[in-house]
């Protein structure tokens, strides 16, 4: 399909339709597992019915926690303040413990000093790798300086999804609380004279595993059969209060494409799957990563690509620079941006967020928070706004005609998707990446771990992938799903390590990572000293992150040089 004929299906989104969906949406407040998710959710599930798609919702136990009542005293005086998912609650009388002001609470920032028994005052919001180093290092309690008057509820689970018995011990043992920039202020600068100021922090949280949702509604091609791959188009219900942005927006938005890409099934080559998740929110994407465990095989064998959406049409959303992709999709990110928005963006690597549960099975991935605000009082480029998590997401947070915007760059790249002729992933950039990225790995020639072979392998890798690129122009018919069916064996071999530490059966703890992770223990290698007493144990494990990667490589390989045989 051409670019005006997909700027023609995409001009047809209904903006009138999308905020009568939001004003429903606006009526509830979507804890996960709640009786309000609940009903909203089969609001959803009618509307989705009446385009057509095969609906069922799933019910599955999930590790949740919402926070209660906060507050924070201080000699006398009660700060206003909220606790946060996943935090401990406190005994009756409150977690008291000596103030330690430990910057925006960073590792170096942690080095040295002794937290044990005391609360942390952190510069910033309430964190995953925060909430880990304070409860690592002994600390009782999280007392958080927000960076304006707003307080935002945040989870900060480090364990992705809900914790099994290995991930358990790593969920936060501190209580945790945000306060906002003027209290914490003061707090800060009465540390910096050289005062102790006595601080209790009181907070109710309630955890526990208890059952949430997941609709699940389908659409297959025309001529589909058992072994048409889908899309997977996904996003999150619950919400902090009505949370109409976030994620309200972006379900109206999966609704509106999900209409507008039934009228035109007739040019699909492949089924679309809608997955709107619970537990993103409360259980930190507790619903996505149990339907990646529990439909794993399914999803390795059929499932091409997952589309993301979070938070679409913000008041002052006009920032794209930020939009994400998988380098494979990177170019068709970049298409869709430039015939929908007209400018050329740089199209950013994705990050670990946004129930992003599918990459240990290999499945390539789009989009998620697509379009942001500048907030210079916040001295950041890529806000999702004041409102965020905060009792203040209702629909005046809504711009329409950006709402309409974002929904047509989302029907514009299911159209690809779904009708290209081949699937529009480019593997020889994602090889690419990968080159250049061992290519800036300097183990040292004494290191006695050689990075040679691998190199080699990458690089016939590229060389396969850049020749497959050419063989794809033209097919259709059978020869076309072949295609399709090798893309997908490639990203099955490769997606794990760009994106994962090459877990395929487990998710990796929700904290940043870099690029290609499963090379972490080589560059973790080439930073030691040799004379450091951790240089030989360093050197195994980097060997065997060698080895892994080498077998993907290969794996990927076999399946290139099977094909172009």
């Amino acid at each position: 399909m051409d670019i005006p004929a997909e700027r023609t299906l995409a001009g047809e989104v209904d903006t009138d339709l999308m905020m009568r969906h939001l004003a429903e949406f606006a009526r509830w407040t979507k804890l996960s597992g709640s009786a309000e998710e609940a009903e909203s959710l089969r609001y959803v599930e009618k509307q989705m019915a009446l385009y057509g798609y095969s609906t069922q919702i799933l019910h599955h136990p999930a590790y949740i926690s919402l926070p209660g009542p906060a507050r924070v005293v201080t000699e006398g005086q009660t700060l206003r303040a909220i606790t946060h998912s996943m935090s401990q609650s406190s005994p009756p009388e409150g977690t008291r413990g000596r103030l330690v002001h430990v910057g925006s609470g960073t590792d170096a920032e942690f080095a040295g000093k002794d937290v044990r028994g005391a609360i942390v005052l952190v510069d910033g919001m309430a964190t995953p790798p925060v909430a880990l180093r304070a409860s690592q290092a002994g600390a009782v309690g999280q007392l958080h300086i927000s960076s304006h008057e707003h307080l935002h509820e945040m989870c900060i689970s480090p364990v992705w999804g809900s914790p099994d018995t290995r991930t358990m011990a790593l969920l936060p043992s501190t209580v945790a609380v945000t306060i906002s920039l003027a209290d914490g202020a003061a707090l800060r600068e009465r540390l910096a004279r050289g005062d102790e100021p006595q601080v209790v922090l009181h907070a109710e949280v309630d955890t526990g595993w208890r059952p949430t949702p997941i609709l699940v509604a389908d659409m297959a091609a025309p001529d589909a059969d058992e072994t048409t791959p889908f899309v997977l188009f996904s996003g999150h219900h619950d919400t902090w209060y009505q949370g109409v942005m976030d994620n309200g927006s972006a379900n109206a938005t999966m609704m509106e494409v999900a209409r507008l890409s039934a009228e035109h099934r007739r040019t699909w080559r492949r089924n679309l799957r809608f997955c709107f998740w619970s537990g993103h929110s409360h259980g930190r994407y507790s619903g996505s990563s149990w339907y990646a465990d529990e439909h794993w095989h399914e999803l390795e064998s059929r499932c091409a690509i997952h589309v993301n959406v979070d938070s679409t049409g913000g008041i002052g959303a006009l920032n794209l620079a930020e939009a994400p992709a998988a380098t494979e999709l990177a170019g068709l990110a970049g298409a869709i941006l430039a015939t929908e928005a007209g400018e050329t963006f740089p199209i950013k690597r994705l990050g670990r967020n946004s129930d992003q549960s599918f990459w240990g099975i290999g499945i390539p991935s789009i989009f998620g928070i697509l379009s942001t605000q500048a907030d210079e009082n916040l001295g950041l480029r890529n806000s999702l706004g004041w409102w965020w998590h905060t009792p203040e997401d209702l629909i005046d947070k809504i711009d329409p005609a950006l709402l309409a915007r974002d929904t047509r760059i989302y029907r514009a790249l299911l159209t690809r998707v779904l009708t290209d002729p081949v699937l529009p992933i480019d593997i020889a950039a994602q090889v690419g990446d990968l080159q250049t990225t061992v290519q800036g790995i300097n183990v040292g020639d004494d290191s006695g771990m050689s990075l040679a072979g691998l190199l080699s392998e990458i690089a016939e890798l590229r060389a396969g992938a850049a020749s497959l690129s050419g063989k794809a122009k033209g097919l259709s018919g059978a020869a076309a799903r072949q295609h399709d069916q090798l893309l997908m064996r490639l990203s099955r071999a490769l997606v794990p390590i760009d994106y994962t530490t090459g877990a395929r059966f487990a998710h990796d703890p929700a904290l940043p990572q870099g690029k290609w992770p499963a090379l972490d223990p080589i560059r973790r290698f080439a930073a030691e000293p040799k004379d450091s007493g951790q240089w030989y144990p360093l050197q195994i494990e980097a060997r065997r992150a060698r080895n892994m990667v080498m077998d993907a490589v290969r794996r990927a390989r076999r399946e290139l040089d099977q094909s172009l045989s």
